[in-house]
C-alpha cells in the first residue's frame, strides 16, 4: 500500500492557484509570499545550463567507455542529467504532455473529483502541506501511484481526457524500461554488476505526478515548487514544450537553470541512491521558479525500491576510506516519512543518516 498518515493532518484553506490567476487579485495571497531569505533571487550564475551533463542513451548502451565516464561524472558532481536518445517514442512523449495539459485545463469541479488528501501524495492538490500555516508553493499537482498494482487508487484515476488512463499507461511502460537501462549502466558506473538495483529494488514502486504552473504576477515572491531532493531512487522530468524554465538545480550554493534540450528527459538521482552508494552519487536538491506571463507544465516518474525492501549502503562501497554514512531502514517506513514532511531541502535524508556521537 502507498504510505498515509497515522493521524489527520490539518492544512488550512488552499487557493487554486489557476482560479488565483483567473481572478488576477491585484495582491499575491500571503500564504504564497515567501520569507525574503526564501525568494527566489536574480544572480549572477556561477554555473550555467550548458555546464549540466548531457547523456547520450544509445551510447550508453553499447558500454561505450567515454558515456560511462561522463555518466559517472554527473552523479559524482551534479546528482543531475539530461538524456538524449532515451528510446521513448515522440509520439508517447507529446500525448502525454497533452492529456496532462487537458487535465488541467478542465473546470475546478472536475479536477476536485480526485482530491489530494492531506499526508498523501495521490490525488489534485497539492502534496506535502503538513499545517495551516506553512507557505504554499505556485503550483497545482496531479499525482497516481502506478506500479505495483496494489498502490494504485482507482478511484483518482480520472474519467477525463477519456484517453487519460490508456495514456498514461502506455508512457509509463516506457519509462519504467528507462529507469532500468539507466540504473544498469549507473551499477557499471560503479563498478557493479550491471542487476544488483533490480534484484535489490524487487517490484520497483513507480508513481508519476503532473505540475502545472499558472504564470504569476509577482514570481520574485513566490516559488513554484520549494526546495527538496527526492525520495525516490531515479526521477525521470519531462518539462512541457514552450513552457517557461522554471526547474534549478542546486549546484554548490547556485541555483541552475535547467533549460530543455529538445527531445530530452531530465534525469535526478534520489535519495535512495545516495543511501545505496553511500553518499559517492549525491541526490540534488532542486526548486521552481515561476513566470509573470508564461505558464509551464512538467511530469514526473518517481522509481524506488518496493515498499518492504531493507535498504543501506552497498558493502562494496564502504571501507575505511569511506565508513558507513547511512543506518539500514525500511524502504516503505522512509517513504512514509517522505510524504508526511514538508519539502525542506534535503532534511528528509537525515532519517537514514548515522548521527555522530559527539555533540558541539
Amino acid at each position: 500500500m502507498a504510505p498515509v498518515p497515522s493521524l489527520p493532518i490539518k492544512v488550512g484553506h488552499i487557493d487554486d492557484v489557476q482560479e488565483l490567476r483567473k481572478a488576477k487579485p491585484a495582491t499575491v495571497p500571503e500564504r504564497f509570499i515567501r520569507d525574503m531569505a526564501d525568494r527566489p533571487k536574480v544572480v549572477p550564475n556561477l554555473s550555467s545550463s550548458l555546464d549540466i551533463p548531457i547523456i547520450d542513451l544509445s551510447k550508453l548502451v553499447k558500454t561505450d567507455k567515454d558515456e560511462v565516464m561522463q555518466l559517472k561524472t554527473a552523479c559524482e558532481e551534479w546528482g543531475f542529467f539530461q538524456v538524449l536518445n532515451h528510446g521513448i517514442d515522440l509520439n508517447v512523449v507529446e500525448d502525454i504532455e497533452n492529456v496532462a495539459k487537458d487535465f488541467f485545463m478542465l473546470p475546478l469541479q472536475e479536477k476536485q473529483k480526485y482530491p489530494m488528501a492531506p499526508g498523501t501524495v495521490q490525488g489534485y492538490g497539492q502534496a506535502f502541506v503538513i499545517s495551516e500555516n506553512q507557505k504554499l508553493d505556485w503550483c497545482n499537482m496531479f499525482a497516481l501511484g502506478v506500479e505495483p498494482p496494489c498502490i494504485r487508487n482507482p478511484k483518482l484515476w480520472p474519467s477525463k481526457p477519456v484517453n487519460f488512463r490508456e495514456t498514461l499507461e502506455i508512457y509509463s511502460r516506457e519509462v519504467r524500461k528507462l529507469c532500468k537501462t539507466l540504473l544498469k549502466y549507473i551499477a557499471v558506473s560503479l563498478g557493479l554488476k550491471g542487476d544488483v538495483f533490480e534484484e535489490m529494488f524487487g517490484v520497483a514502486v513507480q508513481a508519476v505526478r503532473m505540475n502545472y504552473y499558472p504564470p504569476c504576477s509577482r514570481p520574485d515572491l513566490v516559488l513554484g515548487l520549494s526546495p527538496h531532493s527526492d525520495g525516490s531512487a531515479l526521477t525521470v522530468l519531462q518539462q512541457g514544450k514552450d513552457s517557461s524554465v522554471g526547474l534549478q538545480i542546486l549546484k554548490g550554493q547556485t541555483w541552475v537553470p535547467v533549460q530543455p534540450i529538445p527531445n530530452a528527459l531530465a534525469i535526478n538521482i534520489g535519495d535512495t541512491l545516495e543511501v545505496l552508494t553511500n553518499g559517492k552519487y549525491k541526490s540534488v536538491e532542486h526548486r521552481a521558479v515561476t513566470h509573470k506571463e508564461r505558464d509551464r507544465l512538467s511530469i514526473v516518474t518517481f522509481y524506488a525500491p518496493s515498499y518492504d525492501t531493507e535498504l543501506g549502503p552497498m558493502a562494496e562501497l564502504v571501507d575505511e576510506k569511506n565508513p558507513c554514512r547511512y543506518r539500514r531502514y525500511n524502504h516503505g517506513e522512509y517513504s512514509k516519512h517522505y510524504v508526511t514532511n514538508k519539502l525542506q531541502g534535503k532534511r528528509t535524508l537525515d532519517f537514514a543518516k548515522i548521527q555522530s556521537k559527539t555533540s558541539n
